[in-house]
Formats: C-alpha cells, structure tokens, sequence
C-alpha cells in the first residue's frame, strides 16, 4: 500500500517523497486514516516503526485546510528534550510545502525564546510536561483553540514520574478535541492515562510486543563486573562496529566508562540528564553524522535518539527491567538492516538475562573472551519452552473515556 492511498494531501506526499519514503509502515498504514478521520486513538509499536509520522502527517493535514492561523491548535507532549527536538524537526520536514508552524518547548535553556515563540504564536507545540507547565503558570499558553492531543511515549513518561504534571495539563485542555496516545507497551498506567484522556477511541497494536528486530544478532559474553570496561575496550578495539550505542545504568557510570575508553584510545562520547542542552544537541548532532562513532548513555537520555546506521547496541549493565532490553536493542537492525546486541554479562545479573530470554523467547549462550575469564563459570541456560504468538496487527474500537462537556 503506497502512502497515496491513505488520504494525505498532495503537499504532503510531496514531503514524504523528499525525505525519501515510498511506503507507509505497518503503524503508518492503519494509524493514519484513523487519525484523518479524526477518532481517537491508542497506537501501540516499539521504537523505530515510524510512528511519529503516523501522528504528525494527520495533525498538518487538519492544521492546513481549516482554521485560525498562528494560534496553538496541536500539542504533542513527550518525555525529554531529545525527543521534543526529534519530532519538532519532523513536523517542519513533513510540513515544509505548508503554512504551518511549530515550536519546541522543553527544559534546560533559557525560557525567553520559547516565551516569544509562543506569544508569537505557532499551530503545533512541542513539550515536555514540566516546562511546558512552567509556561503555563506564566499565563505564556492559550489552549482556546486546541483540536489535537498527542501523548507520545507514554510509557516512559509514566516511567519518568511525570504522571501528575500530565494529568494537570490535561484539566486544562478543551474536552472537545482529537487525542492519540503512542506507546511501546500498555501497562496498566497508561491504560488509565488513556481512559481519562481518550473517549471512544480506535486501538492500533502493531506485531508482537516485546519482539525485537528479526535481524538482531543476540551476543551476550560472560564477564566478571570489573572487567566490563576492559572487554568492552577490546572488543570495539579489535572489530569496530561501526556506530555504536552503549546503554549504562546511571549517568556517573555513563561518565566513569567514557573516561575509561578514552583512555584506551577510543573517541567516545557520554550523554544523560546532567549534560548542557548544547552539548547533548552538539554529541547527537556528531552521532547522526557519523563523526562520534560510539555514544553512551542512560535510558532516559536515549529516548529520542532516532539514527539510522547504529550497527551495534551494547549493554553494559543489563537493565533491571526486561523490556528496556527490547527498547533498548531495538535501536539497530532499523530498515531491514542487521544489526548486533551486545550484553555483558555479571553473575549478579544471569537473573535478570533470563527474565530477557523469557520475556523475548530466545536463549543466547553465554561468551567468553580470552584472558577476561569471569571468575564464576557462567550458567548456559536451558532451552525455553515458550508458546511463540504470530506476529500480527489488529485495529480495535473501545467506547468510554472522558466525558465531554
């Protein structure tokens, strides 16, 4: 199905064409006209399936052919800076052919120019809930002429305890109006988020969740703790990957390695919640251009880290939550490109691996580089005995939600 079947305008096409995309994705092809439509929706696909897309060509659509212009008519709120940033540069790339305007608003710089782009007026704000409430407090917002909701990410903002400041922003939006709500997975939280925030809305579940990329290679070396930084050291040494992403638990540890590989030669590069704005934007912009090749980070920090040649994703710690394993890899092997991940493993972590092979249904034997033998002999798991569900899509209508006044 090419993108001209699903209703967008020509300028629109015209856009989607010159960033060179001929074929909507699965969570494109069934969001899409739903949102055209103008319904409500959940939309429910892991990292990298082109959502963003999927809510931004609708929302320009709808901006374009009615209404005020320059009045704040669309507001998609996110979780962090990066990602305001990501889906800011895709509303003016999709929206170039159109009189349609956008801002970001997000933490970390200085407050006066997005207080004069407000007052200025734009059709679409991007935001992060904190500062966007700071904003708010100041009297700089006017939700009057709100038509359109987006809550992306939805799950890391729960994740991120921004809960209470998006329930406060929802009070104050008109009740009439057009909401979509993204996310990788639907706990329980954002299932109550969406019934306060959604009414009658269309649920969009793309494959099968906690599946990651099918041309992922799964590699995982067993490894005493303190011995990470030197077989990390060594691997990238003996066969560079290419782009490499290396997810670590806390910023201090993100920081500690990056002094560590370079140190050994390796030009790597740190970014997580305590870095400048400027310099996180300076270390992506150096990533996506391929000058940085390796890039570490926290999970919070990587949310909006949207690159196409990341060839290896590395887990220097295991994550405590087997489903940011998911996320986390998910960011190679985009495109129907291969890519690898990289687990190093401690024997106070051989738990939390076999949460991961439960929750994804694959075992992955466990490694061992010569001269960084782990000084406990690493356990090869069992096979799983795992029922695999077929991947799939489904579209599915729900009534309730807010009330509308």
């Amino acid at each position: 199905m090419p993108f001209t079947s699903l209703g967008l305008a020509p300028e629109l096409l015209q856009a989607v064409a010159e960033e060179g995309y001929e074929q909507p994705t699965p969570i494109q092809q069934e969001a899409i006209p739903l949102a055209l439509a103008g319904r409500d929706l959940i939309g429910s696909a892991q990292t990298g399936t082109g959502k963003t897309a999927a809510f931004m060509l609708p929302i320009l659509q709808r901006l374009s052919r009615n209404g005020t212009k320059h009045v704040l008519r669309a507001l998609v709120l996110v979780p962090t800076r990066e990602l305001a940033e990501q889906v800011l540069q895709s509303a003016r790339a999709y929206g170039r052919h159109l009189e349609v305007s956008a801002a970001a608003v997000y933490g970390g710089v200085g407050m006066e120019p997005q207080t004069r782009a407000l007052k200025h007026g734009v059709d679409i704000v991007v935001a992060t809930p904190g500062r966007l409430l700071d904003h708010m407090e100041r009297g700089h917002v006017d939700f009057s002429r709100l038509e359109v909701l987006v809550l992306d990410e939805a799950d890391r903002m729960l994740d991120m305890g921004f809960a209470p400041d998006v329930r406060r922003i929802l009070r104050a939006l008109p009740d009439k109006r057009q909401t979509m709500l993204f996310s990788a997975t639907i706990s329980l939280e954002v299932d109550a988020l969406a019934r306060s925030a959604l009414d009658g809305h269309a649920s969009v579940e793309i494959g099968r969740r906690a599946k990651p990329a099918e041309g992922i290679e799964h590699v995982v070396v067993a490894v005493d703790k303190l011995q990470k930084r030197g077989v990390l050291a060594r691997i990238l040494q003996a066969k560079p990957a290419g782009q490499t992403l290396v997810f670590t638990r806390t910023k201090y540890g993100a920081d500690k390695l990056v002094t560590f590989l370079r140190r050994e030669g390796i030009q790597a590069h740190a970014i997580h919640g305590d870095k400048a704005q400027s310099h996180r934007t300076r270390t992506l912009d150096a990533f996506r251009s391929g000058e940085a090749d390796v890039l570490v980070a926290t999970d919070i920090a990587a949310r909006g880290i949207d690159v196409d040649g990341i060839r290896m994703v590395v887990n220097f710690d295991v994550p405590h939550d087997a489903e940011i394993y998911v996320h986390r890899v998910g960011r190679t092997a985009r495109a129907g490109a291969r890519g690898l991940a990289l687990t190093l493993l401690s024997p106070d972590e051989w738990l939390l691996m076999g949460d991961i092979e439960k929750l994804v249904g694959q075992i992955f034997p466990r490694e061992v580089i010569p001269g960084f033998e782990p000084s406990v002999a690493p356990l090869q798991p069992k096979p799983l005995q795992v029922e695999q569900p077929k991947p799939g899509r489904s579209v599915r209508a729900r009534s309730g939600g807010r009330r509308r006044r």
